[in-house]
């Protein structure tokens, strides 16, 4: 009887460590990257009374006589399986759908979390604003360049980050110039290119038939200009055939020489210049060339990609956020605030981006809510319920048996 005791016991102990976990999942129904836990039992130690035995010559085998002791803690599990995504318009609040986990970092080690409710601090740091650790992925060059190879480090967007102005290189001219003027008809274009200042300067180009598919060009700007002469040539059909002269070069007072080179287009191609019997159209249609310039906004790619806009009309690529999966993401140990870190059982993380390998997707502007299966939950809290009072009338039974043992002695 003593055992039947000492099994109801640990029956209810482990049925109030259901109904701890059931609680659990129920207050957290409504936190953000929440994964909700699940209990299983297994059976304790058994008592054998009696060992099995062969079967012999004139007698058959017997079976072992077993009693059990009771029930013990089997795992509690967490369910990574996928939240809903909530829309919220912010920005910086993300989510992930499907598998991997944002990187965080208290500048002495990293932790690991599906709640993607973030925001910049006063230094443009690109936190987790209720503990302030700070989100990881790779930053940046000055041209954009992301190295996603390198250790992850701490993404920060500095407060009135500037673009600092290039010097044009290149002038693309395009459309066309009619294959009908006569000798000595011009056309002329205007744009302004920059110097490594960032000031603009007024390039004017000035086309001028010279003969039978024959076109020279000359460009005039900033005093001291050179290489600023050039003709360009067409076969029968009025597609180019080829360009000479440039590049153009001249010395802004404190700055460098800026040298240009135009571009008239591919030869035996109309994706440049070209001469057919129709009206002028040739116009200077880009150069890259650019002011400096201030980050106006900020937006966040499918890609995890944080994308900067400037006032000078560009945009430029400023950091990119990091995820990781994990070969065995339930052996990751809950540390509160709703992240993880690794175990001896997890396996270490292996980092990418968004999308890459068997990493889910980064969506900007949304939460992922809790996974808890409220009406699983309610059923578990009854199961729980239901096996503490079967348990406990084990125990009320096994005194009532003992009470009764104790009266036969009156």
């Amino acid at each position: 009887m003593m055992r039947s005791m000492f099994s109801g016991v640990s029956g209810l102990r482990n049925h109030q460590t259901m109904m701890d976990v059931v609680g659990n999942n129920i207050a957290n129904v409504n936190t953000v990257g929440f994964k909700s836990s699940q209990l299983s039992f297994q059976d304790a130690l058994c008592q054998t009374i009696r060992g099995a035995k062969s079967s012999g010559t004139d007698t058959g085998g017997t079976n072992p006589i077993q009693i059990g002791l009771g029930v013990k803690l089997a795992l509690v599990s967490t369910n990574f399986s996928q939240g809903s995504l909530q829309n919220t318009g912010r920005m910086t609040d993300l989510s992930i759908q499907g598998d991997g986990f944002f990187i965080l970092s208290d500048g002495g080690g990293h932790y690991y979390t599906r709640a993607g409710y973030f925001s910049f601090d006063s230094q443009g740091k690109l936190i987790n604003p209720s503990n302030g650790y700070v989100v990881q992925g790779w930053m940046a060059d000055s041209s954009g360049n992301i190295d996603t190879n390198t250790a992850v480090t701490s993404i920060s967007i500095p407060v009135g980050q500037t673009m600092p102005p290039s010097a044009t290189t290149t002038i693309q001219y395009q459309g066309n110039l009619p294959s009908d003027a006569a000798v000595g008809d011009s056309f002329v274009t205007e744009i302004n290119a920059r110097d490594s200042q960032g000031q603009a300067h007024a390039i004017t180009m000035t086309f001028t038939k010279a003969g039978v598919n024959t076109w020279d060009w000359t460009a005039t700007g900033p005093a001291g200009i050179s290489g600023n002469t050039g003709t360009l040539t067409f076969d029968v059909n009025g597609l180019l055939t080829g360009s000479t002269g440039g590049p153009i070069q001249f010395t802004p007072a404190g700055a460098d020489t800026v040298s240009i080179t135009p571009d008239f287009g591919t030869a035996g191609s109309a994706n440049g210049v070209t001469q057919f019997a129709s009206a002028s159209t040739v116009a200077a249609v880009y150069q890259d060339g650019y002011a400096t310039g201030s980050l106006q906004s900020i937006t966040i790619s499918d890609n995890g990609v944080l994308a900067g806009f400037f006032s000078n009309g560009l945009n430029l690529k400023l950091a990119q956020i990091a995820i990781c999966v994990f070969n065995n993401p339930e052996g990751l140990i809950k540390v509160g605030d709703s992240m993880y870190r690794v175990s001896n059982n997890s396996g270490e993380p292996l980092v990418g981006t968004s999308g890459s390998g068997n990493r889910g997707v980064i969506t900007a502007g949304t939460l992922e809510m809790s996974n808890v299966d409220l009406a699983q939950e309610f059923t578990n809290m009854i199961i729980a319920e239901r096996g503490f009072q079967a348990n406990s009338r084990i125990i009320t039974s096994a005194d009532q048996m003992l009470q009764d043992l104790v009266n036969i002695k009156r």
